[in-house]
């Protein structure tokens, strides 16, 4: 049996799979496979293997079963890649003939996220099955008899404990395995909320109550990454971290949370995997922390315990207008969003190791909600002003226009308020950039600060930018063309409104292109072709002599210049 898993890249409110992220529908389709055959040939290929022509339509053609994930439902921005467009789709695989086809993850179950909310009949014509259920089961049930349910779901995580488990070995296909390469984690689905109705666009609501993953099986799968070479991980595959096992989960609309059992899940992740470089988080409910602030403080302290420093908890705010919160039944109000921020800043902010802060909110905003107004932009941004003022830290500020998708109370409304407040959510989009951002930016990460491992990923003109590894990582651009794949260190010498300017730390004098050093403060063209000229440069003397002023060359030392 050969079986290709085709990754076009996912992009949901719970789950990101957008390289270096793999999410879990790869490696739990792969272990459902493997678990019926453990011969079987399951080949990981990616929407970039098409897209670069390293897999070719006839390669895709001598495979049994071909299972598609696809679908954004919600918007992000990407650095060196995005997730695969309907229309893509359709280009590479109605030529493929001979292989059983599904469609799996959120655009089999939801549709495609895009303007608005493509339905899956855009594709399902090229398509045998469109799986609005979990792909993992029917692909199971479809090798063990030749027939499945395409809206079968499961019912627990009892089958997905050998998957998680058997699946990890894919990994070793991704093409940035192993060191550039996130495996975000599930811990469990639906949403505590879910008895109100959730919030009116979000599709966590409509998979019902939470469902729990047991802490051994969610450590057996980090066990089995772990071995398989993954260092880096994101417990990110949830509505809220906080709510992890809560207390009263399914009678209550905000549970309590449990901070015991979430000790137990990262002391025994660190247990399994002591060499681990990143151990980041994702959502939180801010409506949760505010109410439960000793609880969800301790939980803080606990994943600061465990973690690696640059943590983010993202919050979902989406609004700070009453009105659109109440029409939308979103999760927080003003006061508690900044009580939440609060928490977070007195437990998070001191910098850690690489040099990020260890663990800081980060704000969700959705425009084109019901009940959405003039009123509610300036609401927006005097609460991000009330934040900036009062000094707290936020290491991101998301802000997306509602992708209405089938299923959610915002499907009905569509894209009308969006069409209607575009003028508006473009100048507030302008401001925030300009008035709030970039001095955040400068607090979070201040001219001088040293960030370590940061990834070289893509040249765009004579610049090379750069990623740490982690939720949310701060695009770093560095002058001239650097070595791309290589993992370095950076010192920060400028602010944009979502990047920062950094030259490689120490600067290596010798290698380093003729860009880099013009950017170096102090140097310019004219230094920058004279130590050019004049290497190799052995030592600080040849460098005072060469340069001619000892000011800038002072200077230039103090940032850290290696000889070798």
């Amino acid at each position: 049996m050969r079986i290709a898993i085709l990754d076009g890249y996912v992009d949901e409110p719970t789950c990101l799979g957008v390289p270096p992220y793999i999410s879990p529908y790869p490696r739990y389709l792969a272990g459902a496979a493997w678990s019926i055959d453990r011969d079987a040939d399951v080949r990981y290929i990616t929407i970039d293997d098409l897209r670069r022509g390293n897999v070719t339509i006839q390669e895709l053609n001598v495979f049994d079963i071909i299972a598609v994930i696809a679908g954004m439902a919600v918007p992000g921005r990407y650095l060196s890649t995005y997730p695969a467009h309907p229309k893509e789709i359709r280009k590479y695989l109605e030529r493929v003939n001979r292989p059983v086809k599904m469609l799996c993850g959120p655009a089999g179950r939801f549709g495609f996220g895009v303007a608005g909310g493509v339905k899956p009949r855009e594709v399902r014509d090229v398509f045998d099955f469109v799986v609005k259920g979990d792909g993992e089961i029917f692909l199971k049930e479809f090798l063990k008899s030749g027939d499945a349910d395409p809206d079968a779901t499961r019912g627990d995580y009892t089958e997905v404990r050998e998957y998680a488990v058997r699946g990890a070995g894919i990994v070793k296909q991704h093409p940035n395995y192993p060191d550039y390469i996130i495996a975000e984690i599930e811990t469990y689905r639906g949403c505590p909320r879910s008895i109100t109705g959730g919030c009116s666009f979000c599709i966590e609501p409509l998979k019902g109550l939470p469902v729990f993953r047991e802490v051994k099986d969610i450590v057996a799968e980090i066990s089995s990454l772990y071995r398989h070479g993954i260092r880096h991980f994101r417990i990110g595959n949830q509505p809220c971290i906080f709510s992890y096992r809560a207390i009263d989960t399914g009678r209550e609309e905000f549970p309590k949370p449990s901070p015991d059992e979430i000790e137990k899940l990262f002391r025994g992740i660190r247990n399994v995997a002591p060499d681990i470089k990143t151990l980041h988080v994702d959502n939180a409910n801010p409506g949760v922390i505010a109410r439960y602030p000793d609880e969800c403080k301790r939980i803080a302290k606990i994943i600061i315990k465990y973690h690696t420093p640059g943590d983010v908890a993202a919050f979902g705010v989406e609004s700070a207008d009453p009105r659109v919160i109440k029409e939308n039944n979103l999760k927080a109000y003003p006061e508690d969003v900044i009580k939440a921020v609060s928490i977070i800043n007195e437990v998070g902010s001191k910098r850690g190791y690489n040099g990020l802060p260890e663990f800081l909110p980060g704000l969700n905003f959705v425009f084109g909600l019901k009940g959405e107004s003039k009123e509610t932009f300036v609401r927006d941004f005097d609460l991000l002003k009330e934040i900036l003022d009062r000094g707290l830290l936020i290491r991101r500020i998301n802000l997306r226009q509602v992708i209405p998708l089938p299923g959610t109370r915002m499907y009905e409304v569509g894209n009308r308020i969006i069409k209607k407040h575009m003028e508006l959510f473009k100048r507030f989009k302008r401001m925030v950039r300009e008035k709030i951002d970039r001095e955040m930016l400068r607090r979070v990460v201040p001219e001088g600060t040293i960030l370590r491992d940061v990834y070289t990923e893509i040249h765009i003109g004579k610049i090379t930018f750069a990623r740490q590894l982690g939720s949310y990582p701060i695009l770093v651009g560095i002058p001239g063309k650097i070595v791309l794949g290589k993992f370095m260190d950076v010192r920060i010498i400028d602010h944009g409104y979502r990047s920062v300017t950094a030259l490689p730390y120490p600067i290596k004098i010798n290698s380093i292109p003729v860009e880099t050093l013009k950017a170096v403060p102090g140097i310019g063209e004219k230094r920058a072709l004279r130590i050019i000229m004049n290497r190799p440069i052995r030592n600080e003397d040849e460098l005072f002599r060469i340069l001619d002023d000892a000011d800038v060359t002072r200077k230039f030392l103090e940032m850290g210049v290696s000889f070798s």
